[in-house]
């Protein structure tokens, strides 16, 4: 049977499917349509022209919900095997949740706002989208220590610690050099003044945003022991 298909285990691996199929598809319509340049475009410059602006944001959206979801039942996850074996305090994991939901939100903005309309609300959500998912891996990584060995194995726990650190690192550089860059546009000429900044940060923000999805990946083996279970309760008189 396909680990993805056992328990809960879907969620996460449609997240990372979907989320991976939502940047390439935008840019090679992007690329196709001639309205980016191929070598290194920011990921909201593949989704801000039409008609790849409409297939960013519908899948972009979508992946809001998937990432709320998955946190969502991640946190549910840790708060039982807290309760079966104390290893953290659970204020630990919730304050891991509401960062994850408010990088969720991030990227509802930036799906819907776009790049050239309105950049700064797009820069804004895009931050919120970055920074608060960077300290959510690297919570969760802190988290999967604490419940070492019992609820994850040691190598999974370095997977995760190894993708939050790379995502840390490039998060600081993309910060800096996009907030260096004067101008907002989608084609870049090497001779300008900017483009080096522009290529800094262009390479982090894909690092970091493909940092995101294999990091979901190491969540699918958690998921697979967890179900869903719907229960319907009708009270009156018939």
């Amino acid at each position: 049977m396909l680990c993805f298909l056992r328990g809960m285990a879907f969620v996460p691996f449609l997240l990372v499917t979907w989320s991976s199929a939502a940047f390439i598809i935008s840019y090679v319509v992007a690329v196709l349509s001639g309205h980016v340049n191929p070598f290194l475009p920011y990921i909201s410059d593949t989704g801000t022209t039409p008609p790849e602006s409409g297939i960013f944001g519908f899948m972009i959206n979508f992946s809001a919900f998937l990432g709320a979801a998955t946190m969502y039942t991640r946190y549910k996850i840790v708060e039982k095997q807290n309760q079966t074996t104390y290893f953290s305090t659970p204020v630990f994991n919730l304050v891991s949740l509401v960062l994850g939901l408010v990088g969720c939100i991030g990227m509802g903005i930036v799906a819907n706002f776009q790049e050239l309309a309105v950049p700064v609300v797009h820069d804004g959500g895009a931050l919120l989208a970055f920074v608060c998912g960077v300290v959510y891996t690297l919570l969760q990584s802190v988290i999967s220590y604490k419940s070492c060995p019992q609820w994850n194995s040691l190598s999974t726990c370095h997977v995760r610690m190894a993708i939050s650190a790379v995502s840390c690192a490039a998060v600081i550089p993309m910060i800096a050099c996009a907030s260096l860059i004067s101008i907002t546009k989608l084609e870049w000429n090497p001779k300008e003044k900017d483009y080096v900044y522009h290529v800094v940060s262009a390479i982090c923000e894909w690092t970091v945003a493909f940092g995101f999805i294999f990091y979901f990946l190491t969540f699918i083996h958690d998921f697979q022991s967890v179900t869903l279970r719907i229960s319907t309760e009708i009270n009156g008189d018939v």
